[in-house]
């Protein structure tokens, strides 16, 4: 008698402990009464090739990267899709049947749809956006800005090279802003995005004025943990709509999920409150 064999997934990352992603997965699965189970796999830089070649064969039918291995893993993939060419890195996965792997990028569709879901009058051809860092992130969130329509990106980062390194890959619809001015950008701004990891627990806060926000801007954070940074809390009180950064890692799960396990999960409070629990 044949035993049909469980659908695997998981995340890749170095550390991986801190990882929310197995929580969502499994409160999914337990959810739509799915057979399956999602992992964390803590994998060194030597490991990674020999693991994610390996995992097809162990019954895995796909996987999310996360930090460090984003961009490592774009030479290791049968496939990658177009998305994940244009950011520069995947953080998902999908092992086909025929044995090849396909490497895709998730986070910009994450970003967008946590912004819609948070902000759902927000327009994104009303005014600019002020993006602050030029990381992985930044980089799925610039292309994902440009798609929806946003006519300019005013983008800061602490070491301006870098920033100005993605305005000659990314085009002149993108601004660099010197770091120590980035609160006068927000003057006219229509969205404010930090994508470093200042403040977040454990990193050193965000200094950034707020004097020149207006009300009417949209503020977003991608750090969740805390999930109302200092950033939001000063936005917020000056009357801004502000999106928390869980929405994203929510979000950018979801087409991993429908592909490896043929259903196209919701995103909603009860999924928040088991992720925080």
């Amino acid at each position: 008698m044949n035993v049909p064999a469980i659908p695997l997934a998981g995340v890749i990352g170095f550390p991986i402990g801190q990882s929310a992603s197995p929580r969502m997965h499994k409160y999914w699965l337990a959810r739509y009464g799915l057979v399956g189970d999602y992992v964390p796999l803590e994998v060194s830089e030597s490991q990674l090739r020999n693991v994610i070649q390996t995992m097809p064969q162990m019954g895995f039918v796909g996987a999310n990267v996360t930090i460090p291995h984003k961009t490592a893993v774009m030479q290791i993939a049968d496939h990658l899709s177009d998305r994940a060419i244009l950011v520069g890195a995947a953080n998902t996965l999908i092992f086909r049947p025929d044995g090849k792997i396909h490497a895709d990028n998730t986070d910009g569709y994450g970003f967008m749809s946590n912004l819609r879901q948070g902000a759902p009058h927000w327009n994104a051809k009303s005014g600019p956006a002020v993006v602050l860092g030029a990381g992985g992130a930044a980089r799925a969130i610039i292309v994902a800005l440009a798609d929806a329509g946003v006519p300019q990106i005013l983008l800061a980062n602490r070491t301006r090279p870098k920033a100005e390194a993605l305005r000659s890959e990314f085009g002149t619809r993108i601004k660099v802003v010197d770091w120590v001015q980035a609160n006068t950008a927000l003057e006219d701004a229509n969205l404010l995005v930090n994508t470093t990891s200042l403040g977040m627990i454990g990193q050193p806060e965000l200094r950034l004025s707020l004097d020149y926000l207006s009300p009417s801007t949209v503020v977003t954070d991608i750090v969740y943990k805390p999930l109302r940074t200092p950033l939001l809390e000063h936005a917020a009180a000056r009357g801004c709509v502000t999106v928390d950064g869980l929405g994203m890692l929510l979000h950018q799960g979801v087409p991993g999920f429908e592909r490896w396990f043929g259903q196209r999960p919701e995103v909603d409070d009860a999924l928040r409150q088991a992720v925080l629990e």
